[in-house]
């Protein structure tokens, strides 16, 4: 039951007569109390019942971080009264759902669509919490409420801002390629094609054979190789739910990891994917060459940083696992000495001994404008604390280089278009 405030407001002018009257006429205004009493009871009889209403809804169930949908639900009255009210579609907060309650008239056997825009904040799945139909009675005084289910659910994508540097990496890969420039032969390439000599072309590359068949001189081309294999591994435990500027580590890291994958799926590699902290938190097997886009980011969509230390021994067993071909290992996480001292780097030779390691981490600018303070001994005290992180930061980077692994240590806005140059050169020496 609900009341309106026309019928507070109609108590409100009983009650004051009943206090202004006195005893002359008090039984009158006892009775002017009873019968907005029973006026209210009347129009909450009268209400048609909000329960009986059919619900159905339709609209958008994904959208990138920072873009907006349109979730509908459709309110259909299969009795033979009209529902006069309001009717509010009732969100998360943090899906920023608009415009709230909102009126509503449906006469019998007619249907209403109700339209609700969602701006989420947050990564994941926005449920539906309910959709709270109130009817209100043919006077206006009072009437009934009920909140009915009505299921959906919107999903929150990464956003992905480092898309825009696909395209110069793209052109990259196509240079590199020899599309736009002659091939040349590198160390470790896969060959390509003959095609005649040019004055300046590796006298190496010569393919005698087809010389000796030919009226000219005849050179093999070569191009990167292709069909490699690479794991992205997501460090999802307690350093990446540290914030960099605005945004936690985590959210940083997905997205050079989103780069590097759309990259490496148009080189025609195969990338497969893995959350990890304790135990698996999500995984994308690669069906085949080509982009795994956009299973990654479904996959990415509900993560969260655990509050828990990584396991490294259980994360290089399940890299291990995903099995014996060599393949190109990007490992997103912190170059927190630490925890990779006492975690990976005991463990970094057997993951080495068959795969390629890459580790690429999240630098916070912030350490490195502390470390140039000098204005008063509080900055002082601040700019020894942060070149202390800085040094410690440098010799973990150096120790994991000389075991073998390549290092990518970027700001923020720097690191998706670092890990991609990263993962370029070393297609270009063949490494991969």
């Amino acid at each position: 039951m609900v009341v309106t405030g026309r019928a507070a407001l109609l108590a409100l002018l009983a009650t004051g007569a009943v206090a202004i009257s006195g005893q002359i006429g008090a039984t009158v205004a006892y009775v002017c109390v009873g019968l907005v009493v029973l006026l209210v009871a009347l129009d909450v009889v009268l209400a048609t019942g909000p329960k009986r209403m059919r619900l159905s809804r339709e609209g958008d169930t994904s959208l990138r971080l920072g873009e907006s949908a349109e979730v509908y639900v459709t309110v259909a009255n299969p009795t033979g009264r009209r529902l006069r009210g309001s009717v509010r579609d009732a969100w998360p907060p943090s899906a920023h759902a608009a415009p709230g309650p909102r009126p509503l008239r449906v006469g019998p056997g007619e249907r209403r669509r109700v339209r609700t825009a969602l701006t989420p904040t947050r990564r994941g799945d926005a449920r539906s919490a309910g959709v709270t139909v109130r009817s209100i009675g043919p006077l206006g005084l009072a009437g009934r409420q009920r909140t009915l289910t009505a299921p959906w659910t919107v999903r929150t994508l990464p956003p992905f801002h480092s898309r825009r540097h696909l395209p110069g990496k793209l052109s990259r890969l196509r240079e590199l390629e020899g599309q736009h420039t002659a091939m040349v032969r590198g160390q470790g390439s896969e060959f390509d094609s003959l095609r005649d000599y040019v004055p300046g072309d590796d006298v190496r590359s010569i393919d005698w054979r087809a010389t000796a068949r030919n009226d000219g001189v005849v050179v093999r081309t070569w191009r990167p190789e292709r069909d490699r294999r690479i794991l992205v591994v997501l460090d999802t435990g307690r350093t990446s739910a540290g914030r960099v500027g605005d945004t936690p580590r985590l959210d940083h890291a997905m997205d050079a990891a989103l780069l590097l994958t759309a990259l490496a799926g148009r080189a025609g590699d195969r990338v497969d994917f893995m959350a990890y902290d304790r135990r698996v938190r999500a995984q994308v097997r690669a069906s085949g060459r080509g982009s795994q886009v956009h299973r990654v980011v479904e996959a990415m969509a509900p993560l969260e940083a655990e509050l828990v230390e990584s396991d490294p021994a259980g994360l290089v067993s399940s890299v291990m696992a995903q099995g014996r071909a060599r393949r190109l290992v990007v490992l997103l996480t912190d170059l927190n000495a630490t925890s990779l001292e006492e975690g990976l780097l005991p463990r970094l030779p057997v993951l080495s001994s068959r795969h390629l390691l890459m580790v690429a981490a999240v630098k916070d600018p912030k350490v490195e404008e502390m470390a140039a303070e000098r204005g008063s001994t509080e900055a002082l005290y601040r700019a020894a604390s942060a070149e202390r992180t800085l040094s410690e930061r440098h010799r973990i980077s150096a120790e994991l280089r000389r075991m073998g692994a390549e290092v990518v240590d970027a700001t923020p806005d720097r690191i998706a278009p670092a890990l991609a140059d990263a993962y370029i050169n070393l297609k270009a020496q063949g490494r991969l």
